[in-house]
């Protein structure tokens, strides 16, 4: 890996091909990412935190990192790596052009789920070397993000010449790359917060739910059959719904109707349980479609199902 050499104050590495990181916005991510590059044989040269939270995970996890001003972070590395919120991203790498913080040469990888290269354009404007790298994980900003790091999957998105760095920073910590186009990436990473953030949403209805029926560990309780249908529906054919079970797929009117009930009265005595009602109906409505276009669903059936979910 041919760079030119770090900015004033970067941390010499002794080791061939080893490079002086610098991490911008150490919260769960940056902190855990740091920490797996050091690992690795990096050099972490400075990291900055705005919140209390983001300087004790320096603390923890990049023991004697010093803790710097962005710029400065942006002077002392080879490597940069920005995990700020998506938001915050293109304001970020503009404003740090604007100032003359890009060096020639210097790796510049954020991990932006949303974004691929062109939000790095004023990196590449400069002669930095742009970098597109997300982990296709959730991080709880704590050591034990490091073991779950190997063999995770991480998109990857970069120049052509510039693609094998990125895949050799993700191979170096453990991760697998994926390659993913920069014109995929706002789709790729909507698939990822449909499936991760609404199922978490999703399960905390149903536990909600679960405790109010009496179910003591409700979470325990519905673990065996969440991790059975996951599984099932992982080993699947993308977009296939032939793990799906249930009253829905087997035109179960009555059963669904008594679901909607029980819920709407549910969320009519506990105001936290609101939004549950509709989140029923909405999948039971996609159920109909994808169960009705598999053939799993009879026309006649799914236009019944379909009335008890909007008239239920």
């Amino acid at each position: 890996m041919s760079i030119m050499s770090p900015g004033s104050g970067a941390a010499p590495s002794e080791r061939p091909g080893r490079l002086g990181v610098g991490v911008v916005g150490a919260g769960r991510v940056g902190a855990v990412l740091g920490s797996a590059l050091r690992a690795a044989g990096h050099v972490v040269v400075g990291a900055s935190g705005i919140s209390e939270e983001s300087r004790e995970r320096i603390s923890v996890l990049l023991p004697g990192v010093p803790q710097c001003e962005v710029t400065e972070v942006v002077e002392r590395a080879e490597l940069v790596l920005l995990t700020v919120p998506d938001d915050a991203l293109p304001g970020l790498v503009a404003g740090l052009a604007e100032l003359g913080a890009w060096q020639p040469g210097q790796l510049v990888v954020h991990t932006s789920g949303r974004f691929g290269t062109a939000v790095l354009a004023p990196v590449r404007a400069a002669g930095a070397i742009p970098l597109a790298i997300h982990p296709a994980m959730t991080f709880s900003g704590t050591s034990m993000d490091l073991s779950r790091i190997i063999e995770c999957c991480f998109a990857v998105t970069a120049d052509a010449p510039f693609l094998p760095i990125a895949q050799a920073l993700v191979v170096e910590i453990g991760g697998e790359p994926v390659v993913v186009a920069e014109k995929a990436r706002p789709l790729y990473h909507a698939a990822l917060a449909h499936g991760a953030n609404h199922l978490v949403v999703l399960v905390a209805q149903a536990t909600q739910a679960l405790a109010e029926a009496g179910i003591a560990d409700a979470g325990q309780f519905m673990g065996p059959l969440l991790r059975a249908a996951l599984d099932r529906a992982l080993r699947s054919e993308p977009g296939s719904v032939a793990a799906l079970t249930g009253p829905v797929v087997r035109g179960d009117v009555g059963t669904v109707r008594a679901h909607l009930a029980e819920l709407t009265r549910f969320a009519a005595r506990e105001p936290r349980a609101g939004d549950i009602p509709a989140s029923y109906r909405a999948l039971a409505r996609a159920s109909v479609q994808r169960a009705l276009a598999a053939g799993r669903l009879r026309e006649d059936q799914a236009a019944a199902v379909l009335d008890a979910i909007d008239n239920g």
